[in-house]
């Protein structure tokens, strides 16, 4: 099996990321045709964690206008660079509450939530600055203690606390799927987030019913599944030189695991 760096060539221009995203949209039209519905129901969220500003610059001359970053201080630094470009952040790793008012000053999408916490200093933090801002909750689908996400037991109870929080706009659930080359495993993964967003949308409770699950190395799958969301990076960016663990929690060791994202 290749390693990352020949299965994600690195993009270096503006043709490069062209491609690139051109070949991402024609496999993810093609897994929705397998699931029977059409693939511009399917958002492409690009994940640019690690990617420096100037490879970002070419990225959005190709055609992103929205990305993804997992750690709020790159991201803010990010958005700070690069506020010259029409671009829209989504925040989709952990949150610590102390960096609630970053979030709440330039994110457009928190694809992370997992506690009440959060969502309190987020909402305030919101309310002050007179925005709202469009959330996903964030379930733990694998069962690995490595990983956020609120046990599927707790999710009923979590989303029907979340109306208190007036600035938080729910738009649906995340998952990271396990870490393993066994696709089967990795499909239950994302059937149980399927089945959790049914039972909380026959409650009314998330919103559209949003379904964010599926990176580069099983984004195909988790369409194939419902996903309405992928977060794609190495299949658009290129291999990336820092390990997933750095930003993944349980994705630390495994080859597997660096090619997901």
């Amino acid at each position: 099996m290749p390693d990352d760096s020949q299965r994600y060539p690195k993009a270096e221009s503006v043709a490069d990321f062209a491609r690139n995203i051109a070949e991402v949209r024609e496999r993810i039209d093609a897994a929705a045709g397998r699931a029977g519905r059409p693939g511009a129901g399917v958002r492409l969220l690009p994940v640019s964690k690690t990617v420096p500003e100037e490879r970002i610059r070419l990225a959005v001359e190709a055609g992103c206008r929205t990305l993804g970053e997992n750690k709020v201080q790159e991201a803010r630094r990010k958005w700070q660079n690069l506020a010259d470009l029409d671009v829209s952040w989504s925040v989709i790793g952990h949150l610590q509450t102390n960096k609630a008012k970053d979030v709440a000053a330039f994110a457009d999408e928190f694809q992370a939530l997992d506690n009440l916490r959060a969502a309190e200093a987020l909402d305030r933090r919101l309310q002050a600055a007179g925005r709202s801002l469009d959330v996903f909750v964030q379930v733990n689908t694998s069962a690995e203690e490595s990983k956020y996400g609120l046990p599927p037991d707790e999710l009923i109870p979590f989303l029907k606390r979340l109306p208190e929080y007036g600035a938080l706009n729910v738009r649906g659930l995340m998952t990271l799927a396990v870490f393993t080359p066994d696709t089967e495993r990795v499909r239950t993964c994302f059937r149980l987030l399927r089945t959790l967003r049914d039972q909380a949308r026959d409650l009314d409770l998330v919103g559209p019913g949003e379904l964010s699950m599926g990176m580069s190395g099983d984004y195909e799958t988790a369409i194939e599944e419902g996903a309405t969301v992928v977060r794609v990076g190495q299949a658009i960016f290129g291999a990336r030189p820092v390990a997933d663990g750095r930003y993944w929690p349980g994705a630390a060791n495994g080859g597997q695991a660096s090619e997901r994202n």
